[in-house]
């Protein structure tokens, strides 16, 4: 993870301003509720992918969508979570003793979850910029300097792809292969 990073702590102060956007200083993000919620929010952008790339048309591929989050910024308030993150997701599917890269998507979001009472977590929204000219508005708004300075990262697929080739089955070091 980079150390470029933002969190709101315990005892700090989030302000929401008239547009919407959260207010936080800079910091290191609170690894223990990220290492709570980020399973949830991969799970969340997984499913919500299904469908969506080349390999869900083509049912001989058994094509699946991997996802990994990295936090930019957490706010906690109350049992509520904002989680602004940078994402990628992949879709893969298996042809020929290898993996096939079918989709994928990167990007910054704003996640939104709630703790029920037994102390577990659910994503409530989900929220992405436009494409096109409204995207470096919408980063701007929902996202601090230093976390918009991260974005500029590369997030590598090596840990996407490592998942993808355990899930099918195949050797570590099986080729991967656009669909």
């Amino acid at each position: 993870m980079s150390a470029r990073r933002w969190s709101v702590g315990t005892g700090a102060v989030v302000v929401l301003v008239a547009t919407g956007t959260w207010a936080m200083r800079p910091g290191s993000v609170d690894t223990r509720l990220w290492d709570e919620i980020r399973p949830v929010v991969e799970a969340r952008l997984a499913a919500d992918s299904r469908g969506s790339g080349y390999g869900g048309d083509v049912p001989a591929l058994h094509a699946r969508w991997f996802c990994q989050a990295e936090a930019l910024d957490l706010a906690e308030r109350g049992d509520e979570v904002r989680a602004g993150v940078d994402t990628l997701c992949l879709e893969y599917g298996v042809r020929d003793g290898g993996l096939v890269e079918c989709g994928g998507g990167h990007g910054p979001q704003v996640v939104r979850l709630e703790r029920d009472p037994h102390g577990a977590y659910r994503v409530v929204s989900r929220e992405t910029p436009p494409d096109g000219a409204g995207n470096a508005r919408w980063t701007h708004a929902h996202f601090g300097f230093v976390a918009r300075a991260a974005l500029d990262d590369t997030m590598p697929s090596d840990a996407l792809e490592s998942a993808a080739r355990a899930h099918f089955g195949l050797p570590a070091d099986a080729p991967v292969r656009d669909c």
